[in-house]
């Protein structure tokens, strides 16, 4: 049902198989979320969430502890964002060296802090600009080169197609597209039919991104859309195991659902991960928000949310979260 997607403009050509792209989201992509995503497995490319350009080159230590990651997790893209062209040129230099399978340039993220200043979507109102920064890293770079954008800035300017040929035309491997604008934020509905067009329109890579929850819809999006490979977002964060489930759908296998232990199991090991890295302040916010998304369907999930909103500490935290599996498997039983 696919091929594998050949990123091939590097110094040496980066065969990505299944062609299935964990997407880069802020707060979310983490080391500790990617290497879950990876050990479960059926993922091609895991991205860390999207690095500031300015703050890399004036040496952040939070942004260098961001960029840090494990072999296990390759393959893996480093996404970049900046609204200048040589600061973005000089980013993507000190990401390669950094070592990553694939550089991405960010010019997707519809958040106004970002549009703000003149980067992510942003810059798909300036596709001069645009142009420039794309040739420019390029330039500085001998590893695969991707970029992530969306239809346009509203549905009066969408200008993806012309955005698609400036990436060809400059050496992009392969371009990622969310089927909405960025005034959409994640409302209504990704416009498949969109990515269609832009996948027709170019020789190289084609990713859709948009309303992937189920392994049915990664079919019906390569179907539809003829598109090269799937990116996911928001449905790998409900679901871990998506990525897995696609890759067997997609190969006649069998969907195995995860259960019970399962989900107790993941949840635990990555608050762990989260705990031990993490001030107490920062991975109570982060753990109550994966909380929210790893109990949606559960049975009694609702309780145990509104339960560790109460709770002072990590420890007491990761106490309920073992207590409500142990009630709940109990009652399965």
């Amino acid at each position: 049902m696919f091929e594998p997607v050949v990123l091939a403009n590097g110094s040496r050509p980066l065969v990505v198989d299944p062609p299935l792209f964990l997407a880069p989201m802020a707060g979310v992509t983490d080391r500790d979320f990617r290497l879950i995503v990876r050990r479960i497995g059926g993922v091609g490319v895991v991205a860390m969430e999207f690095i500031s350009s300015q703050a890399i080159l004036s040496g952040n230590r939070r942004t260098r502890e961001l960029m840090y990651f494990a072999e296990e997790e390759r393959p893996l893209a480093i996404q970049i964002y900046g609204s200048d062209a040589d600061t973005m040129a000089e980013a993507a230099a000190i990401v390669q060296e950094l070592g990553p399978d694939i550089c991405d340039i960010n010019m997707g993220c519809p958040a106004n802090k970002v549009l703000k200043g003149c980067a992510g979507a942003a810059l798909m109102g300036d596709l001069r600009l645009a142009e420039k920064m794309i040739r420019r890293v390029r330039d500085a770079l001998s590893i695969p080169l991707t970029v992530k954008f969306r239809l346009g800035l509203d549905d009066s300017r969408r200008n993806y197609l012309e955005l698609g040929r400036i990436c060809q035309d400059n050496g992009v491997d392969a371009v990622a597209m969310h089927g909405r604008t960025a005034k959409q934020m994640f409302s209504g509905e990704a416009d498949w039919s969109e990515i269609a067009r832009l996948k027709e329109a170019l020789d190289i890579p084609v990713l859709g991104n948009g309303d992937v929850r189920e392994p049915a819809d990664a079919e019906r999006m390569l179907r539809q859309t003829g598109c090269d490979g799937v990116m996911i977002g928001r449905g790998a964060t409900r679901n871990p195991w998506l990525f897995r489930q696609i890759t067997a759908h997609l190969s006649g296998g069998v969907i195995a659902e995860p259960t019970l232990e399962d989900r107790r199991d993941l949840i635990l090991d990555h608050f762990r991960m989260v705990a031990e890295r993490e001030s107490s302040k920062f991975a109570l916010h982060k753990l109550r928000k994966f909380t929210g998304w790893y109990t949606h369907g559960l049975p009694n999930g609702k309780k145990l949310r509104q339960r560790i909103q109460q709770l002072p500490d990590v420890d007491s935290f990761l106490l309920a979260v073992e207590q409500f599996f142990e009630e709940t498997l109990q009652l399965a039983a």
